[in-house]
């Protein structure tokens, strides 16, 4: 009898265990090429190990797709503004006081793109003084406008119009 238990354990615990060898074989073609729902992309995504990882939280940072030119032109259009920190997994960047050309006021720029697409919405400009003064709607519009023009000429010198 005792001999039965542990054989019937150890076959149970070879039956679990085989549930996450599966790990480095290719997603389902199908669910890939007709984008499948998100309960099917969930369960293939290769980042999960096990069943508890669900339930966990430890994997909970959000990373996003940013968008190469709108991230290049936020680079390009704030350069007189130093840089302090930089995520390009969540879309971030974070400048440090500078004035710009022509200018008085010494402003702090945080740009969020928030989407791979090359779109106004997947922009956010938020710009602060140094004084402590409100910024315009106008001025952080035109940063933003600024940001999207330069954006857009990137794309069209790279030829992928």
């Amino acid at each position: 009898m005792r001999l039965q238990t542990i054989f019937g354990l150890i076959i149970m615990t070879a039956a679990v265990s085989a549930c996450g060898q599966n790990r480095g074989a290719d997603p389902n073609p199908n669910v890939l090429a007709t984008g499948g729902n998100s309960d099917e992309q969930e369960f293939n995504d290769p980042e999960r190990s096990t069943i508890w990882d669900l339930f966990s939280g430890a994997n909970s940072e959000q990373v996003t797709s940013v968008n190469r030119y709108l991230w290049a032109a936020s680079l390009d259009v704030l350069n007189f503004l130093p840089v302090q920190e930089v995520d390009p997994f969540t879309g971030v960047i974070v400048t440090g006081y500078g004035t710009p050309p022509g200018g008085g006021r010494q402003y702090r720029a945080t740009v969020h793109i928030s989407d791979p697409a090359l779109a106004a919405r997947s922009l956010s400009v938020a710009l602060q003084t140094s004084g402590g003064a409100p910024v315009s709607a106008a001025t952080t519009r035109a940063i933003e406008d600024a940001i999207l023009s330069r954006a857009r000429q990137l794309r069209i010198a790279d030829n992928k119009l």
